[in-house]
């Protein structure tokens, strides 16, 4: 096992800068998930890891080691990739096999090595079929065997579940997920997908156009986002965000939303009158309410089985409120929601930046 470290990583492609001065320092025995939209850099940071794409300037290093110019190959790592990458000629022992066959390890010690990696994956029925002969799953576990035969320091996965369908990736996320527990190893994983990122990962690398959004626990980013991004990109539903301005109230200070409606802004932010703010809930925060809150018109309303998504327009925006509770609703009700206090969410409007005391 071994901690990865990026200092000033920039990549370019000739006057197209796609990583820009990145630092990142990853664990040795954790798991962490690079997540971001398509194009924002996540992949070409991994492929510099693994020593597939030059790095422009700054420094990978890889247990202390300084990386950049060793050849892939002999960077201790092993990287699953998302279309497989498997020898179609080959069955799946010699898929597995063939980094040891190549570098001459004795018979008796590849076969233990991937008799150990099969029973840890489930392919010991397996290893005399050809890829042909395989599922997605089976397919994709097979690529994984043939990484944790090598017992590198770092695993590296580049979208593996991609190209599964929903059932399977739900369960290959957790047989990833038991693997790393069992072996420890440290790894980085690439993803587009949140749910895949808040699942399995130990900490979440949030990337936008190169550079470093936020990182932290799958359930801080989430809570506490440092900006509009952020709160916008983790999430499903996607957060609410309301425009609106602070003023002076009776007792403390009011946000006043677009149509008028106010509400009081937390304790936890710190602002000046007069400043133009986002609101943010998450829709499961934004709650039907017999009492208080907002009047809102319902335009869809989408049972989900154990929710029920209420969308509405608040402030000139479409809003979904999130509910457990069998509400007898329909498109064109008059409803009133009401937000949870402690779970507003203050950004301010010029910079996007999480507002704070």
């Amino acid at each position: 096992m071994a901690s990865v470290t990026i200092r000033n990583i920039r990549k370019a492609y000739g006057e197209v800068e796609v990583i820009h001065g990145l630092d990142l320092d990853i664990a040795d025995g954790s798991f962490v998930v690079l997540l971001g939209p398509s194009g924002c850099g996540k992949s070409t940071l991994l492929r510099m890891i693994a020593g597939l794409e030059s790095v422009t300037s700054g420094d990978v290093m890889i247990a202390d080691q300084v990386v950049n110019n060793v050849h892939p190959k002999d960077r201790n790592i092993a990287m699953v990739f998302q279309n497989y990458a498997l020898y179609a000629h080959m069955n799946v022992f010699d898929n597995m096999a063939f980094s040891m066959q190549l570098r001459r390890m004795p018979k008796e010690e590849i076969r233990k090595k991937v008799d150990w990696a099969a029973s840890i994956l489930n392919l010991t029925p397996y290893l005399d079929r050809f890829p042909r002969q395989l599922s997605g799953g089976q397919r994709q576990r097979v690529a994984m065997g043939r990484a944790i035969v090598r017992d590198p320091a770092v695993f590296l996965f580049d979208e593996p579940l991609s190209n599964l369908d929903a059932k399977l990736r739900v369960q290959m996320r957790t047989e990833i997920k038991e693997l790393h527990e069992r072996l420890k190893t440290t790894t980085v994983y690439v993803t587009h997908d949140q749910i895949e990122a808040m699942t399995m990962a130990d900490t979440i690398v949030i990337l936008k156009d190169g550079v470093i959004e936020q990182q932290g626990s799958p359930l801080d980013v989430y809570d506490h986002p440092n900006n509009l991004f952020v709160a916008q990109f983790i999430g499903s539903p996607t957060m609410n965000l309301l425009p609106g301005r602070l003023e002076t109230g009776t007792g403390q200070m009011a946000i006043r939303l677009s149509d008028g409606s106010t509400l009081d802004l937390p304790t936890s932010v710190a602002a000046a009158a007069g400043t133009e703010i986002i609101v943010g809930i998450r829709p499961e925060h934004l709650k039907p309410s017999s009492g208080s809150g907002f009047k809102v018109h319902i335009t869809q309303v989408e049972p989900t089985g154990p929710e029920i998504h209420i969308y509405a327009e608040l402030a000139g925006q479409e809003i979904c409120s999130i509910t457990s509770d069998r509400l007898a609703v329909t498109r064109g009700d008059t409803i009133t929601v009401a937000p949870l206090a402690d779970r507003i969410h203050v950004f301010d409007a010029a910079s996007g930046k999480r507002l704070s005391a």
